[in-house]
């Protein structure tokens, strides 16, 4: 598959990169190669190769989930950036 320059110039203008006109041709010729990577991958067969989260089997550690009874707010708040009355203070997102 191969981007002309209108799509390579669509595609930064959606990802919100400005790409100056005459590096267009490059960014073309580099989201191109792109594309014939992924058909590449494509033609690979992998029937029967289960999907993998790591290069290495390995299951992540994990805690027991109990239900503890806290008690620590003021070691919690301690870390906030700022807290009033007893609760984490955020500035105002919306008007």
């Amino acid at each position: 598959m191969s981007i002309d320059i209108d799509t390579a110039r669509k595609v930064a203008h959606l990802a919100r990169i400005a790409v100056k006109e005459e590096d267009l041709p490059a960014l073309a010729g580099e989201l191109s190669a792109v594309l014939n990577f992924m058909e590449q991958l494509n033609e690979v067969d992998v029937e029967g190769v289960e999907p993998m989260t790591s290069v290495t089997p390995m299951r992540l550690k994990r805690r027991q989930d109990v239900v503890t009874e806290g008690g620590i707010p003021d070691r919690i708040l301690s870390n906030a950036p700022d807290a009033r009355e007893g609760f984490f203070a955020v500035p105002k997102v919306v008007e």
